[in-house]
């Protein structure tokens, strides 16, 4: 599976409750939860963001609450993959559990630049800087995991 689209970078310690605010918890409705992703640092994501669009981010990447709203809100708003030097624990399960597409790779992390266009082969955890020209190496994950996000998540691999 390829992800292509434009970077939207953020820091270190991005925190679930920038993510998706404590105020919006009432709902559980994914595009309800997109309209208010990342509003509380960058207002003009929701306006900008395009299906498939790649988000960029430091350290920690979603560290605070353990909510799985956070990974749902992103993935609803349009982004298809999130790039970070790391993720805190409890996101990297919520991500894999809800769908959404993440890659550790600290030097694309730190290099990609906002407006970037960015290229990803999930297959192969290859990152592609088109504006740049530079290729990244991301371990990519085991064939288990990307089957369950290229099924929507944990639950669409169920036989309920």
């Amino acid at each position: 599976m390829n992800i292509q689209g434009k970077a939207f970078k953020y820091g270190d310690h991005v925190d679930t409750d920038v993510i998706i605010p404590a105020r919006y918890l009432n709902t559980t409705d994914p595009d309800e939860l997109a309209q208010h992703c990342m509003e509380d640092i960058d207002k003009e994501f929701i306006k900008q963001v395009k299906d498939g669009d790649i988000m960029v981010a430091g350290i920690n990447f979603g560290c605070g609450s353990s909510r799985e709203h956070a990974p749902i809100a992103i993935k609803a708003a349009g982004i298809r993959c999130v790039i970070a030097k790391s993720f805190a624990r409890i996101f990297f399960r919520n991500a894999i559990n809800t769908g959404l597409t993440i890659m550790e790779c600290e030097d694309a992390a730190r290099e990609i630049k906002q407006g970037d266009e960015v290229k990803v082969d999930v297959a192969t955890g290859t990152i592609t800087n088109i504006t740049s020209g530079k290729v990244y190496k991301a371990q990519p994950f085991p064939d288990f995991l990307q089957k369950i996000i290229s099924a929507g998540g944990l639950l669409n691999t169920l036989d309920l």
